[in-house]
């Protein structure tokens, strides 16, 4: 097969953390890989699940990078949790916002009305990522939810990635929350299938092909839609946790980076031999997968990939088979 993957598809839905960028800092080669979408005719959208900035300035710092971006193509969180609100609560009702300004911001643009804390008895609390959160933020949302208030999560990404390394993210201080009420949150962002759904409609897009590096919320997400899923290697998960993947967060394609959607996607083929990618071979032999390659070659793992998925259809947890290399 000589075409680029990316050809395969009308519309690109990209994560950000992990995937154009960690922190400030773009990931190599990924702005050059948004850029050269649009003279392939491929539409471009960003997803994210981080609620601590609004969409024009998520979008300003794409464009720092050097990335395509407008505000209309950024869906984040924040709305995702504001919509949620909507759908619960009538307009006016009184909102406790855990997070940053953006959050606030969508929240009042749907009509209500922001509360301090716990002692002005909001309707409800909606809890999304922002770095200055600390412990009385949490103490009041808790107070509030124990009190009835109605709890929206914007996401629970236990964890998200900045230039330094790998940080707790929303869905580590929602646990917090959990910890101290024993109530779950409605959850907006990802992996619920609206926000992908959503973006996929403001770009007229009929085939488009989600990219993330979290299986439990871009891929599951993308999934959940119903849409193609590639994973990338630049942020949370890895070949290890790729292949290991319980059945609902297995993308469809791996990818070391956004650069691979502009080169070949190479065949992987699966039958009662084994399976084959490239140079690469995968025999399953005991519960044991017997590999012939590299484990610095991406073929290797795709090999790897088809072959125990193939043979674990419907694993609801993420199982790990042992390796032996040939």
């Amino acid at each position: 097969m000589t075409e680029a993957l990316i050809s395969r598809f009308d519309a690109l839905l990209s994560d950000l953390d992990g995937v154009v960028y960690a922190g400030p800092e773009a990931i190599p080669g990924a702005i050059a890989a948004l850029r050269a979408l649009a003279p392939a005719g491929v539409g471009l959208g960003y997803i994210t699940n981080n609620a601590s900035r609004s969409p024009e300035a998520v979008a300003a710092h794409l464009r720092e990078l050097g990335a395509p971006a407008t505000a209309g193509q950024v869906t984040g969180s924040a709305q995702a949790g504001a919509a949620l609100l909507a759908e619960n609560l009538p307009f006016g009702a009184k909102v406790l916002v855990v997070g940053g300004g953006a959050l606030r911001d969508e929240v009042a643009a749907r009509g209500f009305q922001s509360v301090a804390g716990a002692g002005d008895l909001p309707d409800a609390v909606v809890q999304g990522f922002d770095p200055e959160l600390g412990w009385r933020d949490l103490a009041e949302a808790a107070f509030a939810i124990h009190a009835g208030a109605l709890w929206v999560a914007t996401n629970t990404d236990l964890t998200i990635p900045v230039a330094r390394g790998i940080a707790p993210g929303n869905g580590s201080l929602v646990a917090a929350v959990r910890n101290a009420t024993g109530i779950e949150p409605l959850v907006a962002g990802k992996p619920q299938p609206a926000m992908f759904e959503l973006a996929a409609a403001s770009l007229g897009a009929q085939r488009p092909l989600v990219v993330g590096d979290r299986l439990d919320t871009d891929i599951l997400g993308g999934n959940r839609a119903g849409m193609a899923t590639a994973a990338v290697l630049t942020g949370i998960d890895n070949v290890r946790t790729i292949l290991a993947a319980r059945t609902a967060e297995r993308p469809e394609y791996l990818i070391e980076d956004l650069s691979g959607l502009h080169t070949p996607y190479p065949d992987v083929l699966n039958d009662a031999a084994g399976a084959r990618c490239g140079a690469a071979t995968a025999v399953l032999r005991g519960g044991r997968i017997e590999l012939s390659g590299h484990p610095d070659d991406l073929d290797s793992w795709r090999a790897a990939c088809a072959l125990w998925w193939a043979a674990n259809p419907m694993l609801e947890t993420a199982v790990l088979p042992e390796i032996d290399w040939r």
